[in-house]
């Protein structure tokens, strides 16, 4: 039996996150994984879908830089040399986490966790050994998984969950993508850039609904029609069959039966928590119907030394939630007075062009009984987002008329991701939209639409035309400013 002060399951941005703090503050920490180092996030979903996505960003720049001047002449793509890159992308920043946790002394034990007890865990270690480990306190960060949905189970061949379309090493030529959430438009989108003719099936009536800023989500489904992509809303996938070397993935549109040719089917219609497979219930720890585990504000369960923090935990299901619950819940084992106590989160979805938002969207700041005002700010009269050829989106910054306290910004564009910071920290501190309009933001870069959306949102942007107050609902879009 190995006894520590603390053991964290899972080591996810969360877990590892959580290790390292608690072993800076002087405790005596086990990390346990069944997987790897990293978690999900790392290995097998945040870092290598980005590293993909920003090859496909390269590819396409390539493709259509003749206005510029430049006429690039027989790019290819080797896609298996591709995912080699990506994977050494991958494995720099998982072996760092590896030697953060070794230099910070954190044990490290690789093999699947259950409660034995509430102050005991077993671990079945990959070598087949067992393991006990007694704790004072446990950190639980297992993350969650894909959610399969009748018919459509994941073999790895036909019907993939995100982690195997993020492996192929060969281009499919027909990509049909169930779900039509932040998943599968990114991914869908990087592989259309790549050639693949991608079909996004969606059962709702719209793309990211409940999810994003529905103003942001129609230019990317703007451009995802430009590019090529069939969107197929109120549509239902239904079941699939081989035929040879293909697919056919029968969907259902009003009633009406559609078949839809492919040679791979992704499947992205959500993630659950992994609170079913450490034992939990059976120690008394309380989970929601939904799966969640439920924690108070220092990521406290109902047993008081059982922490639980990430995807587990509860929405948002962020990477960077999880990191900053990792640093709360080390606190309060640690002895602090910490809460998780957060104005808001931002979220980025990175589809071309990105969205990004932090705060309350228009609706939602209606329906808690605030009188708003609107402030956007298109791209295209952004001199930065012209030279780069990036000029779709816009930025909207929603405030409270009577003190112009900034409640909520939507970014949808190039670089949206870079740009939410900002945000954030307004949202965080408390600032209004005269605090941001009077900031000096240096010329000629991106974040300069920050300012200016500001501006709009009190009625008086300079590089766009605003309609005076007593008509102001949001400037037009039009400029043919060269700022």
């Amino acid at each position: 039996m190995k006894q520590t002060d603390v053991c964290v399951i899972g080591a996810g941005p969360g877990g590892y996150v959580a290790a390292i703090k608690l072993a800076q503050l002087g405790k005596k920490v086990i990390v346990v994984d069944r997987e790897y180092v990293g978690g999900v996030c790392l290995n097998c979903g945040c870092i290598p879908s980005k590293a993909l996505i920003s090859a496909a960003g390269f590819y396409d720049k390539m493709q259509h830089s003749e206005e510029m001047g430049l006429s690039i002449k027989g790019a290819t793509v080797d896609f298996k040399k591709m995912q080699t890159w990506k994977e050494s992308v991958v494995s720099k920043l998982t072996g760092g986490v590896a030697q953060l946790l070794k230099g910070n002394g954190c044990e490290y034990l690789a093999g699947s966790a259950k409660f034995k007890s509430p102050q005991e865990l077993e671990i079945k270690m990959m070598d087949g050994k067992t393991e006990t480990i007694k704790a004072t306190n446990f950190v639980i960060a297992t993350g969650s998984r894909p959610i399969e949905i009748p018919g459509f189970a994941f073999d790895k061949q036909n019907v993939l969950s995100s982690t195997e379309a993020l492996e192929l090493d060969k281009l499919p030529k027909r990509l049909a993508v169930i779900g039509g959430g932040y998943i599968g438009l990114e991914i869908g989108s990087f592989y259309q850039k790549f050639g693949v003719d991608v079909t996004v099936i969606e059962a709702t009536a719209g793309l990211l609904l409940g999810v994003a800023d529905q103003d942001c989500v129609q230019v990317v489904a703007r451009k995802l029609k430009k590019r090529g992509v069939k969107v197929l809303l109120n549509a239902k996938a239904v079941s699939y069959k081989k035929t040879g070397d293909s697919l056919v993935v029968k969907i259902s549109i009003n009633g009406a039966e559609q078949e839809i040719p492919a040679d791979k089917i992704l499947v992205t219609v959500g993630r659950r928590p992994n609170s079913d497979q450490l034992g939990l219930s059976e120690v008394g720890v309380k989970i929601d119907k939904r799966g969640f585990i439920e924690a108070d504000k220092q990521l406290r369960t109902n047993i008081p030394h059982i922490f639980a923090i990430g995807d587990i935990a509860g929405q948002p299901m962020l990477a960077h939630k999880a990191s900053k619950e990792g640093i709360i819940c080390a606190e309060v084992i640690s002895g602090k007075n910490s809460v998780m106590d957060v104005k808001a989160i931002p979220a980025v979805i990175f589809t071309d062009p990105e969205i990004a938002s932090v705060g309350l969207t228009a609706d939602e700041a209606k329906a808690k009984g605030f009188d708003i005002s609107i402030g956007q700010f298109p791209y295209g009269a952004n001199g930065r987002a012209l030279t780069m050829m990036d000029s779709d989106g816009f930025i909207k910054i929603i405030t409270d008329k009577k003190n112009n306290l900034v409640l909520g910004v939507h970014i949808v564009g190039y670089e949206a991701s870079n740009l939410i910071s900002e945000a954030a920290l307004a949202l965080e501190m408390g600032a209004t939209a005269e605090d941001i309009a009077s900031t000096i933001h240096p010329h000629p870069t991106l974040p300069e639409m920050m300012m200016e959306a500001a501006e709009s949102a009190m009625g008086h942007a300079i590089h766009i035309m605003a309609k005076p107050e007593r008509e102001r609902r949001t400037p037009s879009a039009a400029s043919t400013s060269s700022h």
